[in-house]
């Protein structure tokens, strides 16, 4: 289908540009839409050696978790003959590692999630959940566009933020053109720069509060530049894609945070957290920065977040 630019697109009701409607007033995938039969046979050609590299970090990576998230028990049971074993997850937060922001996650304003939906809709009615994603698969085209490797030197615990003009630097540095039903992968650094911190540095900043970040600047030249691209979902190494702390003043609204847009108004999917040391030296070894991508979210119908469950195959 015909996607329109983004200054093409109708007003949304508080500022910045609406793609509710686009795939009908009932959607609950967003711009996942776009990963069509087609688009995952081609991606799926890209495919050269059958390396397969996971994406995603161990569940308990983050220790403690950022944002004051819960850390999850791990309770075993022996079967009464000692010749089994089954397990329970005590307070598992799926975002709380390499993750998937769904629909459901972040509205754009009060009662407004993307497409419309009220939040007694998401909340009894399953609507904008990651079970709808789980139903659909996600197997598309990834392109990476590294950051750290094009950009000049910066702190990733920080508030440095990327520009348009710095993901247009990385994208013509990999040598792509983006394809409708990407997923756009961008390494920051950030998660090779936490691995480096002692356990005390960790400790400090799992707080919302004394957490920073380096990540993509809350703009609406962002929001156009991401939507322009006709990408199904965005992800990074970053703990919140945008830079952190986010701009939550109301004389910011609704650029504050970037995620009002790609997840309210584009329906556009936003991973976080993702391991991406080894895919970015593979990728620059190769000279390619393509690749085909599989993920799998939870199958949770009441969800609004999920385990990325991502792997790239080169």
């Amino acid at each position: 289908m015909h996607l329109p630019d983004y200054d093409e697109l109708p007003r949304a009701a508080r500022g910045g540009r609406s793609a509710w409607g686009l795939f009908g007033d009932d959607d609950n995938l967003g711009l996942l839409n776009l990963i069509t039969p087609e688009v995952t046979a081609s991606a799926a050609r890209l495919v050269a050696t059958g390396e397969v590299i996971p994406l995603d970090l161990p569940l308990d990576h983050f220790d403690p978790p950022l944002f004051g998230r819960t850390a999850y028990a791990l309770e075993k049971k022996i079967a009464a003959d000692k010749q089994g074993l089954d397990e329970v997850y005590n307070g598992f937060n799926p975002q709380a590692s390499s993750q998937w922001d769904g629909l459901g996650h972040v509205a754009y304003d009060v009662d407004s999630f993307y497409n419309g939906a009220t939040l007694d809709a998401v909340l009894t009615e399953n609507r904008n959940t990651i079970g709808h994603w789980a139903r659909k698969g996600i197997a598309t085209r990834g392109v990476l566009l590294d950051l750290e490797r094009t950009s000049d030197a910066y702190d990733p615990g920080s508030t440095h933020t990327f520009s348009v003009e710095d993901l247009e630097r990385a994208r013509r540095a990999a040598g792509v053109e983006f394809l409708p039903g990407d997923v756009i992968i961008l390494r920051t650094g950030f998660l090779r720069w936490y691995d480096s911190l002692p356990a005390r540095e960790r400790r400090r900043i799992s707080t919302r509060e004394d957490l920073r970040a380096c990540g993509l600047e809350h703009t609406e030249d962002m929001a156009r530049y991401l939507w322009n691209t006709h990408a199904a979902a965005v992800a990074s190494d970053a703990p919140s894609l945008e830079v952190w702390p986010m701009d939550r003043s109301a004389e910011q609204f609704p650029f504050g945070i970037l995620h009002r847009f790609l997840l309210g108004q584009f329906g556009m999917g936003i991973g976080e957290l993702w391991a991406l040391e080894t895919l970015a030296a593979r990728c620059a070894e190769r000279g390619r920065h393509e690749f085909f991508l599989t993920s799998a979210p939870l199958h949770s119908m009441a969800g609004v977040g999920s385990p990325a469950n991502a792997m790239a195959i080169l």
